[in-house]
């Protein structure tokens, strides 16, 4: 018997079992698939405070934001970059506004006027009226970061450990009268003090078999892949003011913007889409052609570039776009970490930081309550 199970192996599961190892518990990881066989393993490994409203997500962001430098520095091996971000803006009317939303943020950044553009990032486009920098952005590889943080968690640290069970599928929940105490699984009952709710897009999906409601929907994004190229193009990650909107935007229809970067490859990710379509993977030519249109205008030198893959994921969308952390009071014993939409790799530290804190009766680094699970409305049965 563990003392708590983790269901779900990707970041933010891999993050709740490290922490919670850490802080002197047995975990053991649930997933029906692989490390980060699902949404993690289709991200481009975020760590943004930079698109992030003031307000909590933004508090947690800067968490997380620290612990991902201090695990860069102790435990290593997911190619952390603090390469910085800078969002770029079209037009001098827009320019303004992401220089106030830097100024009410309250984090580091710095103006950048259009003629000093390309100190940053010689090969943007003309005619771009300027941008904000933001020097606390960062980009980890997610999957060797799930992997590692699991890796480390098993280790033990002569306290907790971590036990791994891939390919097991949860199926519903164990009760001790109104108490969750474990899962039951294709391969037998699995007992435990605690269960945490890590399984990301399918967050929902988990809660319904414990009877409780939580509004985690898909939100399908795509992101193509180049050729790798024998010298770095581009510096930071880049965005065009408009990812900014689309991420808190609660529109269902198709939304893209620019949004380019490198990786330690030599290859360039190029993103963003968002669409609420379901759980539907099916490719869509249309949604590539105009990610790479988008990111040839703002890197000209794209152009020349081949595409050589693309995929797809789904992010865990919230209707009030703050990820679900904490006990849940209708069913005592279970635990959420999910509902973190695109986020959730540079959320994933800070979140099993606060989930270990709670699960242990520490005073949490933040206040819990805006992530509280049972803070929306019931659906009618």
């Amino acid at each position: 018997m563990s003392d708590v199970i983790v269901v779900g192996a990707g970041v933010v599961g891999a993050a709740c079992a490290y922490y919670a190892a850490r802080a002197g518990l047995d975990v053991t990881v649930v997933d029906r698939g692989p490390v980060a066989g699902g949404t993690t393993g289709a991200g481009e490994g975020n760590v943004l405070v930079s698109d992030k409203e003031p307000g909590p997500e933004l508090e947690l962001a800067l968490l997380s934001n620290g612990l991902w430098r201090e695990l860069a520095e102790t435990r290593g091996g997911f190619e952390f970059e603090p390469k910085g971000g800078l969002v770029v803006a079209e037009t001098a009317e827009i320019q303004d506004r992401l220089t106030e939303l830097a100024r009410k943020q309250g984090v580091e950044h710095e103006s950048v006027a259009a003629g000093a553009l390309r100190n940053l990032e010689p090969h943007l486009a003309d005619g771009l009226a300027g941008g904000v920098f933001y020097p606390q952005d960062a980009q980890v590889q997610p999957m060797l970061a799930a992997a590692r943080l699991l890796r480390h968690g098993a280790d033990s640290y002569g306290h907790g450990a971590v036990r791994l069970r891939l390919g097991v599928t949860v199926t519903g929940f164990v009760r001790s009268g109104d108490r969750v105490t474990g899962v039951r699984t294709d391969r037998g009952d699995i007992l435990g003090g605690a269960v945490v709710n890590a399984a990301g897009t399918w967050g929902g999906e988990l809660a319904a078999l414990a009877g409780v409601s939580l509004p985690v929907l898909p939100r399908r994004g795509f992101i193509l892949v180049t050729e790798p190229l024998a010298e770095p193009l581009i510096r930071h990650k880049v965005y065009t003011a408009a990812y900014v909107t689309n991420v808190a935007s609660d529109s269902a229809a198709l939304e893209t913007s620019a949004v380019v970067e490198g990786t330690q490859a030599g290859t360039v990710l190029i993103g963003a889409s968002r669409e609420r379509v379901g759980f539907d993977r099916t490719t869509s030519v249309p949604v590539l052609a105009r990610l790479a249109e988008q990111a040839v205008a703002l890197f000209p030198a794209l152009r020349g570039v081949r595409v050589i893959r693309s995929y797809c994921g789904f992010r865990p969308y919230c209707p009030d776009h703050l990820p679900v952390i904490g006990a849940d009071p209708r069913a005592p014993g279970l635990y959420h970490a999910c509902g973190h939409e695109g986020a959730g790799i540079g959320l994933a530290p800070a979140t099993g930081h606060l989930l270990a804190q709670l699960l242990t009766g520490r005073e949490p680094a933040l206040d819990p309550h805006p992530f509280r699970p049972d803070r929306f409305p019931e659906e009618p049965r």
